[in-house]
């Protein structure tokens, strides 16, 4: 279902004049192409060293697999040069990028998430005669100090005692107990999804060997607070593999971990399967602080109605995505996805559902013919994007003024991984990294001033065949894979800027 695009004035009409066909009207600056030499490193030997190929730049890079490319000016759109650009190959987490056209264009950079403390019945007294419910928005940057903030907002409403229920309510975004089912079941960056999220539903483990035994502490620390939770609960098996197991049972998460992997100590952070339960056990904790005894939180699906007696917002969603581009978190990817499908829809949808309405969108408003999208986050390796689709979606949004100022610097290092002092080119981008899949597209600017969107995507399926993704963390050769396709990558970056910089 394609809708109508958002009038926001933070948009203008700048996406929406980009819905038409591509750069309909009188540009610019003419889009007559650029003759190319018949040698092109001969053409360029007066301003510097030639240029290698993109044949034998791919060539040296000795990856197994697929490598599609495409460069176009940033100002008109005009594609530089390309290669097996219409070959559809998974984008990882450059789909984040997608993503965020898609939240600005949907709900507006100022855009707020909301979590609300809500009140059923009236506070007479100190004493709430009727239930309290924390009911989450979607906000995928609720934190444990902003659940400190919320209790303390709550006593200064005059709550003093609960005569009612605690409730979690969880229900603006249908609940998914794992991000992509096919990731190792203990890995941070695959949580579950929920209206009611904590510190991105990771869990603090972490362990100290003294006099033989370990300590352990399970925890939703912050920069300010360790409060310890039960809802996720950890213990030590004599095994030498697996490292972890998993079990869920109707009140807590339930972890193992093998004594053989331990050593003397260490910490990481685990994916929460069961967020309105660790969100509410941990704010209860922090009533509790302030005098105010809630009990245990109790799950509610019924949609919260009453007195709304504290209120956390989220910082604005400009802010929010450019965190998420910098370190590439996939529980707000998701949430910014799953948020501007219900505002498109009217309702919310699973997350199959939204990534289908991105999808319709991305190749309505972008061009990006060819996209088919299974998430917001890039983790599911099912995705595919053309390069040639990315980079004109990403000319599009230069157009617009809208992406590049949230992308982070790409720089651009020499054989010994040390950044260069002299850059051919400013970079800023958005990887994206699956095991044998590296894809980078953003933008580029040449010494001499020119500016460029590209996209590269490189994947080899042959490889990731043999993967077993729910065991394998370090497959055999992926790091040595992926990293010759980040060294394809910044060759090909020195090479536009030699070839198109001027």
């Amino acid at each position: 279902m394609t809708t109508p695009l958002s009038r926001r004035a933070f948009l203008g009409t700048a996406l929406c004049a980009l819905a038409a066909p591509a750069w309909a009207g009188a540009p610019d600056v003419s889009l007559r192409p650029r003759a190319r030499p018949r040698d092109i490193a001969r053409s360029v030997a007066t301003r510097g060293p030639s240029a290698p190929s993109t044949s034998a730049l791919i060539a040296e890079a000795r990856l197994s697999g697929n490598v599609g490319f495409a460069v176009s000016d940033a100002t008109t759109g005009l594609i530089l040069e390309e290669g097996d650009a219409a070959l559809g190959l998974p984008p990882a987490s450059v789909t984040k990028a997608v993503t965020a056209l898609y939240g600005l264009d949907t709900l507006g950079a100022d855009h707020r998430f909301q979590t609300r403390l809500i009140a059923t019945g009236p506070i007479s007294g100190g004493i709430l005669k009727g239930d309290l419910i924390l009911a989450g928005g979607g906000d995928p940057t609720l934190d444990t100090n902003a659940l400190a903030g919320m209790a303390a907002a709550l006593k200064k409403a005059g709550l003093r005692e609960l005569r009612g229920k605690f409730l979690v309510w969880g229900g603006a975004v249908p609940f998914r107990r794992a991000i992509d089912e096919t990731q190792p079941e203990h890995a941070g960056y695959n949580p579950a999804l929920s209206g009611l999220n904590l510190n991105f539903n990771r869990v603090h483990f972490e362990w100290k060997r003294s006099g033989g035994k370990y300590a352990i502490t399970m925890d939703a620390r912050s920069d300010k607070y360790r409060p310890d939770v039960t809802t996720a609960r950890m213990r030590i098996a004599e095994r030498s593999a697996p490292v972890y197991t998993y079990r869920g049972t109707a009140q807590r998460d339930e972890w193992t971990v093998a004594r053989s992997a331990l050593g003397n100590g260490g910490a990481r952070w685990l994916p929460v399967r069961q967020p309105e339960l660790y969100a509410g056990e941990v704010f209860a904790t922090f009533a509790r602080s302030q005098g105010i005894e809630l009990g245990q939180p109790k799950i509610t699906r019924k949609a919260p109605s009453g007195t709304v007696l504290a209120t956390h917002r989220s910082d604005p969603l400009s802010t929010i995505l450019r965190e998420m581009l910098r370190y590439s978190t996939n529980l707000t990817a998701e949430m910014v996805g799953l948020a501007s499908s219900a505002a498109r829809l009217g309702k919310p949808v699973s997350l199959s559902a939204s990534a289908r309405e991105m999808t319709e969108w991305a190749q309505a408003v972008l061009g990006m013919s060819g996209a088919r999208l299974v998430d917001h986050s890039g983790l599911g390796d099912a995705s595919r994007l053309t390069a040639a689709s990315m980079a004109r979606g990403l000319g599009k949004a230069h157009k617009a003024g809208l992406l590049k100022p949230l992308l982070r610097d790409i720089p651009l290092r020499d054989a010994r991984g040390r950044t260069l002092k002299s850059q051919p080119a400013k970079v800023v981008a958005k990887t994206g990294t699956l095991y044998f899949v590296s894809a980078l597209a953003g933008y580029m600017t040449t010494p001499d001033g020119a500016e460029m969107a590209f996209a590269i995507f490189t994947a080899s399926d042959s490889l990731r065949a043999k993967v077993n993704s729910a065991q394998d963390e370090r497959p055999p050769g992926a790091a040595a894979w992926n990293r010759r396709a980040k060294t394809l990558q910044q060759a090909l970056i020195e090479r536009w800027s030699t070839v198109y910089g001027g």
